[in-house]
């Protein structure tokens, strides 16, 4: 052989090796590389869904996605009413995850509530190496130590890592290591993309007056692409439906059940107003808070009745006094009026230790109670830039970061408040924000009485809007694992919109 040929085909194999060696690590690398790069790739959202049986409405759902600098967090709810004879029976599933940023997933809560005994899951990872899963249905109750060898991911997250871990295109194929809540095992799950197809879906919705009741109609229609996402055959854990180029589901069937995804006000409002499709009136708890959920009051809340259920009776819930009275299980929540900010009561000169020399220069050295309280709650809102926040922090931090969620807000304020004379504490409870309610935390003051006000949104004193349940402050994720199950039902409600809002109506 000529030694050309040779060094030819020596060129040849090199180049084929190499290759080799780029086609396998593109397309056959350690799947804990692929999370890392798919979470790079997640941004906050939040999903709505209507559920369907046929062509009638018996359900609805939402699916949250936070990110932090350290963690990535989805929180799926899903809840449907049917008729029973003649009542309704009411079936509720939540799933609340929470993952690194390389999502790795770090602990899990798992509840679905029938009329029955309600059936919960909880996991959490332990090191590297064990997931200790426990879970409870009625009295029973068992702990499992699951050994692990790779990343798990839970059935709700595969269409995120789907549409992230690569561009999503027909053919494609990947096998996750999926966390089986039925079995407490783990499972390689193959799922393959069959299809791409375009779907037409609305991502706002406006108010029809024009019929009784009032209805909510589809606007701004968007095209939107989708890719349909099947398991190998003969799996019954993980996904199966349409997801968009960001893995967010677009259409999919759960427990006999047709999910389609719509905005808000088609997929709850007009399911919640509809007299004829369940039993009572529940307004959606969100398993996050306002702020992360990107929403904000457009008006303020005038007075607020509720109806708590599934409460346990173990939590001791704080729902007397600031403006806010409870009955039994009804809460009955009013703005406190502006008089309940003036006291009879002078402070002190501001000493020179801690933060009082700051609160003081906020509070221009007054005196007068109402207006420190005023004072520090707008200088407050105006200083801190809001962000999502998944740590507690402390006052100091605050002001040095200059950025929190609601947590943080309300802790500054009450460190200022404090350290100027006044008494303060910081609560914690529900938001109430366009019928829906979230998690939040405020504080309060005592004047004449204890007075609520909202740092965050810059309200003293805040309006009926917010339904405290406890003294204190707690994570988001503290939260869950208490209040899972809360249900609220509006019994009243009174709102005055911003002037906004209010010309925006008349002009229609």
């Amino acid at each position: 052989m000529k030694r050309r040929t040779i060094a030819g085909i020596a060129i040849l194999a090199a180049w084929g090796g190499g290759v080799g060696v780029l086609v396998q690590h593109e397309y056959f690398r350690p799947r804990l590389e692929r999370l890392a790069e798919a979470a790079s790739r997640v941004t906050p959202a939040t999903m709505y869904y209507a559920a369907m049986q046929g062509d009638r409405q018996v359900g609805f759902a939402s699916s949250t996605i936070d990110t932090a600098n350290t963690s990535v967090s989805e929180n799926d709810y899903f809840v449907v009413e049917l008729p029973s004879g003649a009542t309704m029976r009411r079936a509720t599933a939540r799933t609340n995850v929470t993952l690194s940023r390389a999502l790795r997933l770090s602990r899990f809560e798992l509840s679905f509530e029938t009329d029955s005994a309600p059936t919960r899951m909880t996991g959490r990872v332990d090191g590297d190496s064990v997931l200790l899963v426990h879970s409870s249905q009625s009295r029973k109750s068992d702990t499992t130590r699951v050994p692990l060898v790779e990343a798990l991911l839970l059935p709700t997250l595969v269409p995120l890592v789907v549409g992230l871990a690569d561009k999503p295109s027909i053919g494609k194929r990947y096998v996750l290591p999926v966390f089986d809540p039925t079995t407490k095992t783990p499972r390689s799950v193959g799922y393959s993309i069959r299809a791409e197809s375009l779907f037409v879906l609305s991502d706002s919705a406006v108010l029809d007056t024009t019929v009784a009741p009032a209805l909510w109609r589809a606007a701004h229609p968007d095209t939107v692409r989708a890719w349909e996402v099947t398991p190998d055959s003969g799996v019954d854990i993980g996904f199966s439906g349409w997801i968009d180029e960001q893995g967010r589901i677009v259409a999919t069937s759960q427990l006999g059940f047709e999910l389609r995804r719509q905005p808000y006000e088609l997929a709850f409002r007009n399911w919640q107003n509809d007299p004829t499709a369940h039993a009572s009136d529940a307004a959606h708890v969100i398993g996050t808070t306002a702020l992360a959920a990107g929403k904000r009051p457009k008006g303020r809340v005038d007075s607020l009745i509720v109806r708590l259920d599934n409460v346990d009776p173990k939590l001791r819930l704080r729902l007397n006094g600031a403006g806010q009275r409870a009955s039994h299980d009804t809460v009955f929540a009013a703005t406190a009026n502006e008089t309940m900010l003036l006291s009879t009561t002078t402070l002190g000169p501001p000493s020179k230790v801690g933060l009082a020399p700051q609160a003081a220069r906020i509070t221009h050295e007054s005196l007068e109670p109402q207006v420190v309280t005023t004072r520090l709650v707008a200088w407050v809102r105006d200083s801190i830039r809001p962000h999502v926040s998944f740590e507690m922090s402390t006052p100091l931090h605050v002001l040095l970061t200059r950025a929190g969620d609601c947590n943080e807000f309300a802790q500054l304020f009450v460190a200022l408040a404090r350290a100027r004379g006044l008494s303060a504490r910081p609560v914690t409870g529900l938001l109430y924000v366009d019928g829906k309610f979230y998690y939040h935390a405020w504080a309060e003051v005592l004047l004449q009485d204890w007075v609520a006000v909202d740092p965050m949104l810059g309200q003293a004193p805040a309006d009926a809007g917010h339904i405290r349940l406890m003294q204190g402050l707690a994570l988001r994720t503290d939260l869950i694992r208490r209040f899972a199950g809360l249900d609220v039902d509006v019994v009243s409600v009174k709102e005055t919109p911003s002037p906004r809002k209010q010309s925006e109506t008349s002009h229609r």
